[in-house]
């Protein structure tokens, strides 16, 4: 496939609105992924080129939840390799089951995931009592699992991982948001290396997507960090609402 100027452009906006959103609350591949999209791409090589610029940029992101130790290790480090382990079998996975299947499953669990969010007037600035065996086993499994949704179909990882390990696991804000970037970066990688195994990633275009997609993770990041829950609980919302109007025009488009 031959690069033109409308795809990069296409991309270079896109990406970067989908990054920032990315940074602060999860949620970046429902505006990725249709930009690659919208740029020409087949939807194999969209997703496989979307990881790739989305790997990049939460590598930044991630980067900057470390550096200001916004990130429990503890908890990390076996999240790490769970989520690399989900995303490989969610990616497999497709291949044996309709998409439309788990489509059908998130018009019932958005809006209970909504009805939470809307209850809580902020998300957590503190960490909540909780004990430690039972708040990593919370954390590995929602890595496991929600890894392996990322390597199925992908739209909302960050946002899901973030609501869990505020409301379940009982984190502060900001560290959720750190260890949350640790899982979402792991099960992009295993996801970019099966796309790229199967010959789905255009390099070009998916590089400069990441030029735009460290840009956004970047600020979005830095404004994440900085504002906690005045952000991130808004953002949210606007995620939750964005991925249910997505999966309803899916299945209407089905």
């Amino acid at each position: 496939m031959e690069l033109t100027l409308k795809m990069a452009l296409i991309v270079a906006v896109g990406v970067f609105l989908a990054s920032f959103m990315d940074a602060i609350a999860g949620g970046g591949g429902i505006i990725s992924v249709p930009t690659y999209l919208l740029a020409g791409l087949p939807a194999h090589m969209a997703l496989g080129t979307n990881k790739l610029s989305s790997g990049l940029g939460t590598a930044v992101s991630t980067a900057r939840f470390i550096k200001n130790g916004y990130v429990d290790w503890r908890l990390g480090v076996p999240s790490i390799a769970l989520a690399l382990v989900g995303a490989h079998f969610g990616t497999r996975l497709q291949l044996a089951i309709r998409e439309e299947s788990l489509k059908y499953l998130l018009l019932v669990v958005l809006p209970v995931v909504a009805f939470i969010v809307l209850r809580q007037r902020q998300l957590p600035e503190t960490p909540g009592v909780i004990a430690r065996k039972k708040q990593m086993a919370i954390v590995y499994l929602a890595s496991f699992v929600v890894g392996a949704y990322d390597g199925f179909y992908g739209p909302g990882t960050g946002t899901f991982l973030l609501l869990i390990f505020c409301n379940l696991a009982r984190m502060d804000v900001r560290t959720a948001g750190g260890n949350v970037k640790l899982v979402n970066l792991s099960s992009n990688i295993g996801a970019l290396v099966t796309s790229m195994t199967q010959g789905k990633v255009f390099w070009t275009l998916g590089l400069i997507g990441a030029v735009t997609s460290i840009a956004g993770h970047y600020i979005g990041s830095g404004l994440a960090i900085k504002n906690g829950s005045k952000i991130v609980r808004p953002t949210v919302i606007v995620v939750l609402v964005l991925l249910t109007v997505k999966v309803v025009r899916d299945l209407i488009g089905a």
